[in-house]
């Protein structure tokens, strides 16, 4: 079947997709409530964080356990799901301030408002990665890089918000933007009709099993039999230590900025503002180059960069030159996430990814706590980060490591499969 086959324009799936992507990603312009709450209400800065890590876990434990109501009811239900359950986090948050409510707030943002996050986070990418089968890389990494971007839409509209109508009323607004924009977003997904092809590419058996799974000789499995193989687990392992670095470096730029290089306050902050750019850019470069070299070849580069940068980083006396690697390194972060929906597709097919994507996602939740409390304890005891920065440099050659073995058992597997008497079982 070809392109003409439905009503659906796949370029319109992306762009709901993004929709979806971009209001959940407001999530990193959390800070922009800090001040406001604090002065407010006199809730301090920990327990307002402690609204944030709530979120972020709720996230990852969503992600994995609502990952087949995603593949059960469709992207158009679940979608909508999202944004209720999002909305209704935010518009709850709004009535938490009012009410000086903080246990009600840590339940409307942290709990409500981070299961819509989850459910939001991997409803378009099952459907992105069958309706993009020959650029599977760079769709997904267009909707994961609206998410990086998010905070670029809420930072100066919350702020406006905040400051001219206070935040309980920023709440109450961001939470209608945030629902109209999901819900508009969700009611244009489905997926393809079975056998669906796009313009350009043969309707023959190799493309139609080239749609299901993008590597030839590796079977489609079920979410349940992916989580047991090791190649499963290899993948899990990656994202693990390319989050960690990621965030370890989110969380600790501008003090590294000031201690290595010797840069200023106000210069370190600078900076930093600049990150979400180059996470966000990141995220569908690096994606879109998947598409042409391979996945497995993107996560190597990853690794082999953030070698060589987090060696050198403590010698850098330049802040500006110490600042481009930082960036460097945050476009490997942003990029392991867009490229996982793809590489989860190639490794497993797209029958369930939704829902495998899930379980892989809860590398993030784990490596947003080992990465910053790693370096706070190295930083506790040594007094500098250049100690930090060689330990994760160590964990960041154990995940080059995965990436070759991972290749190599890629090939077993494709090479078994051309034996006549092969088979492949779930657990391979």
């Amino acid at each position: 079947m070809s392109a003409t086959g439905t009503d659906k324009n796949r370029w319109v799936i992306a762009a709901s997709a993004v929709a979806i992507h971009l209001s959940i990603g407001s999530i990193y312009a959390y800070s922009i409530y800090q001040i406001p709450l604090n002065e407010t209400l006199g809730w301090s800065t920990g327990s307002v964080t402690t609204a944030f890590s709530i979120a972020i876990f709720v996230l990852g434990i969503t992600a994995a356990f609502l990952g087949s109501y995603v593949e059960k009811y469709g992207p158009r239900r679940s979608g909508l799901a999202a944004a209720v359950l999002y909305g209704l986090g935010m518009v709850g948050s709004g009535v938490s301030v009012l009410l000086g409510s903080l246990p009600l707030f840590l339940a409307t943002f942290g709990v409500v408002g981070g299961m819509g996050i989850g459910v939001g986070y991997i409803t378009p990418i099952g459907t992105l990665v069958e309706w993009f089968p020959d650029r599977r890389g760079m769709a997904t990494g267009l909707a994961v890089m609206g998410f990086g971007a998010g905070a670029l839409l809420t930072g100066p509209l919350g702020n406006f918000l905040i400051q001219g109508y206070g935040v309980a009323t920023a709440f109450f607004a961001l939470g209608a933007l945030y629902f109209v924009l999901m819900a508009a977003g969700s009611s244009y997904l489905a997926k393809p009709p079975d056998g669906w092809l796009p313009e350009g590419m043969e309707d023959t058996p190799e493309n139609q099993e080239e749609a299901r799974s993008a590597l030839s000789g590796i079977s489609n499995l079920t979410a349940k039999e992916a989580r047991t193989s090791p190649r499963f687990w290899m993948v899990w392992l990656i994202v693990f230590i390319n989050v960690s670095a990621g965030i370890m470096l989110l969380a600790f730029a501008s003090p590294m900025l000031q201690q290595i290089a010797g840069a200023s306050a106000t210069t370190a902050a600078f900076i930093t503002g600049y990150i979400g750019i180059f996470n966000g850019g990141g995220r569908i470069a690096w994606a879109s180059l998947s598409d042409y070299i391979g996945r497995t070849t993107t996560y190597a580069a990853f690794f082999a960069i953030q070698i060589v940068a987090f060696f050198v980083m403590p010698q850098v006396t330049g802040v500006w030159l110490l600042a481009g690697i930082i960036f460097l390194v945050i476009t490997c972060y942003g990029g392991g996430f867009a490229c996982l929906p793809a590489y989860l597709s190639d490794l497993f097919g797209t029958e369930e990814v939704s829902a495998i994507h899930g379980y892989a996602l809860t590398a993030w939740g784990v490596a947003g706590v080992a990465g910053p409390q790693l370096a706070s304890i190295i930083l506790e005891s040594t007094g500098n980060y250049t100690s930090a920065l060689y330990v994760m440099n160590g964990a960041l050659v154990v995940g080059l490591v995965t990436v070759v073995v991972l290749r190599w058992r890629i090939g077993k597997l494709q090479n078994a499969s051309r034996a006549p008497s092969a088979t492949e079982t779930a657990t391979d």
